[in-house]
């Protein structure tokens, strides 16, 4: 296989028909050797029975069926673990991407690692949906410093080894580029054509946003500190405990010298707690490094990525 298309899908019963006539006639049209994976991820309408109907008329389909609706992340994971082609696209099955980008998406991607679209004339509501976008997009780019303008597009191409070093949790599919930046690709960006939603119902809203944030902060640490931990917490605690060493010494002197009475002074709370934190900090740093080492030692975890190798024997 040259290239595998895996696509998410949940409930999109009225999009699945129309979905599989444009892809294949695209991927026909450009002479190219393909499998697509349909991932139906817990759907409850008519959506698997479709999938099961297309893959019956044609070999190169394969489709997923998962137990219950895991949600998009855990199925462009299924995907990318039955995936065999040498080039991984991923792409919405709700019909606004549009498969005629596929072959400028795999054209640039002779040249890169990681070739993402970006929806620059987006199809969806400003308030609602692209607003947040474009405020999610600004923060992610300044936070993990891979600028993208626009994270959230699902329609992507990949080499396969990019994808078979991924491993996704939560909601981390749309930091897949942040993410793979760690092991150095070369990524790229190029305009993508965007429709409006005409059958279906989004599965998107505003109420992501939070888990966007939260799931940013875990990217970020994991891209900084995944094999380094007391890096992270290290410092929080010496500083932590520092400032309540000092405020101690501070009321001991005032104590000794002065008679000055200190133990309903807020001051000492703080100056105890700041040495209780510090130590917590610390020790925090102390167990992440414990599992780091169990993590990579246990499952032969490389901390490195290798590009290629020159020269035989070795």
């Amino acid at each position: 296989m040259t290239v595998s298309i895996v696509v998410p899908l949940f409930n999109e019963e009225d999009n699945v028909e129309t979905l599989h006539e444009r892809l294949t006639e695209v991927l026909d049209g450009n002479a190219l050797e393909y499998e697509i994976i349909y991932v139906d991820d817990g759907s409850d309408d008519r959506t698997l029975p479709l999938l099961e109907e297309i893959q019956k008329k044609s070999r190169n389909i394969l489709v997923l069926s998962l137990r219950r609706n895991f949600g998009q992340t855990a199925a462009f994971a299924a995907g990318f673990d039955f995936a065999r082609g040498e080039i991984v696209v991923t792409m919405d099955g709700d019909l606004q991407n549009d498969p005629h980008d596929i072959p400028r998406l795999l054209e640039v991607i002779r040249e890169y690692d990681l070739v993402s679209g970006w929806r620059k004339r987006r199809k969806d509501p400003f308030i609602t949906r692209r607003l947040p976008s474009m405020m999610a997009n600004w923060l992610i780019s300044r936070v993990t410093g891979v600028r993208l303008h626009d994270y959230g597009c699902s329609l992507k191409a990949y080499r396969r080894d990019v994808v078979k070093n991924l491993r996704l949790y939560g909601e981390m599919h749309r930091f897949i580029p942040a993410v793979a930046s760690w092991y150095g690709v070369r990524i790229a960006e190029i305009e993508t054509t965007h429709h409006p939603r005409l059958r279906g119902k989004s599965k998107y809203g505003i109420s992501r946003t939070l888990k966007v944030l939260l799931d940013l902060v875990t990217v970020k640490f994991l891209q900084s500190f995944s094999t380094k931990p007391m890096q992270f917490f290290g410092p929080i605690g010496v500083l932590f405990g520092f400032a309540g060493c000092g405020i101690s010494l501070y009321l001991s002197a005032a104590k000794i010298l002065k008679g000055v009475d200190i133990g309903g002074r807020p001051l000492l709370l703080l100056g105890v707690l700041l040495i209780i934190v510090g130590v917590q900090f610390v020790g925090m740093g102390l167990l992440g490094e414990m599992l780091v080492r169990v993590y990579h030692e246990s499952q032969k975890k490389p901390i490195y990525a290798i590009k290629k190798v020159i020269g035989a024997g070795r």
